[in-house]
């Protein structure tokens, strides 16, 4: 049986150099267009962060939200296995490898376009400090160690079992906070809808450390499925931040927190709470007096902290990991998140700078 696959030979000159450049030029386009976003950030969140992903975030969520499961992870099975069956073509000769080559270069041209146009856009808009007018503090170890004596009385007193039947209410919860806080974060609410889904590859994320992420082509959050209770309503409302248009991080790990210890639900609260206050105890770890703050942790946060170290710890695949984190941070790099991966522990200045004006509101 003859394979027959779609060919230009028999179309006309200009139509086939049309079929074969059109995603190129696209991409080119959009490359040059990121290059002037790069450079006029307050454009992109007049024109494009507060006008048109809205509505495109509203449209593409609209159609995810009605389908159970992950677009985006089926999308990425469907291509692999397309690739693969299309190397066994070549290495049959039933296709030739300049065929296939251009095809598959076709295919990321157009991913590319897509990305950038329907959510990553927003890498380019001013940093949330700017955005929301927050006045510029440069925090010392007095205001460091402040904070973390007073974030680990927070997480202390908040301290709450949280449960997987849980899950719904909190999923409630964390849209009512983020509708109340929506104009100190600076975001469009509702921006859409947002249905959390189980990415099918929990186990494959778990081993490099994923425990969630946003998929902008279908506009859908992701959580893996290995979450502990205390980090479901953080990496919840961390993942719904980057719908919302949140890319950077650190901010993204700010809107959490602030979502969560703003809500008058106990269990928002601890999560927001005890998820940040690892990233404190990791700057903290160069103070002298490190270990006074530790015992300052109530016996329940400590047997939760050791427990989620231990649990992330047993799913961990070293080489995948490592493999992850290097994508990841060629990632954001990319997108001109020049910390990398170092971008996520940048909230610790942030929330310092969050607490500073919160003071200055009351003065």
């Amino acid at each position: 049986m003859k394979i027959r696959f779609l060919s230009y030979k028999s179309l006309p000159g200009i139509k086939k150099t049309a079929l074969i450049s059109w995603p190129f030029i696209a991409a080119l386009l959009v490359f040059i267009l990121v290059s002037f976003a790069v450079r006029h950030p307050q454009m992109v969140e007049e024109h494009y962060s507060k006008s048109v992903y809205p509505k495109v975030a509203i449209l593409f969520s609209g159609i995810s939200n009605l389908i159970p499961f992950s677009l985006w992870d089926i999308f990425w099975v469907i291509f692999i296995l397309l690739i693969i069956f299309g190397i066994v073509l070549v290495v049959i000769q039933r296709v030739k490898i300049i065929w296939f080559g251009l095809r598959i270069a076709q295919v990321l041209a157009v991913l590319y376009t897509i990305f950038y146009l329907v959510w990553g856009l927003n890498y380019f808009r001013p940093g949330l400090e700017n955005r929301i007018g927050w006045k510029k503090h440069k925090p010392d170890a007095k205001v460091f160690r402040s904070v973390l004596d007073s974030m680990i009385s927070h997480t202390n007193s908040s301290f709450i079992k949280i449960l997987s039947d849980d899950y719904p209410a909190i999923d409630s919860l964390v849209e009512l906070s983020y509708s109340k806080n929506s104009s100190t974060l600076g975001i469009n609410y509702p921006n859409g809808l947002r249905r959390p889904k189980t990415t099918l590859f929990s186990s494959l994320f778990a081993k490099s450390g994923v425990s969630g992420y946003f998929g902008p082509f279908f506009n859908e959050i992701h959580l893996n499925y290995y979450l502990l209770p205390m980090e479901y309503p953080f990496v919840l409302a961390h993942e719904k931040a980057h719908q919302f248009g949140i890319t950077n991080e650190a901010e993204a790990n700010l809107a959490a927190f602030i979502v969560c210890t703003t809500s008058e639900d106990q269990r928002l609260q601890y999560s927001g709470y005890v998820n940040l206050l690892v990233y404190f105890l990791s700057d903290a770890g160069s103070l002298k007096d490190t270990k006074e703050f530790i015992r300052k942790i109530n016996k329940p946060v400590i047997h939760n902290l050791r427990f989620q170290r231990s649990h992330w710890q047993g799913l961990r695949n070293t080489a995948l990991d490592e493999v992850q984190t290097a994508a990841n941070n060629a990632y954001l790099k990319t997108n001109h998140i020049d910390e990398g991966v170092k971008n996520y522990s940048q909230v610790v200045g942030l929330v310092l700078s969050w607490y500073y004006n919160q003071s200055q509101k009351v003065k």
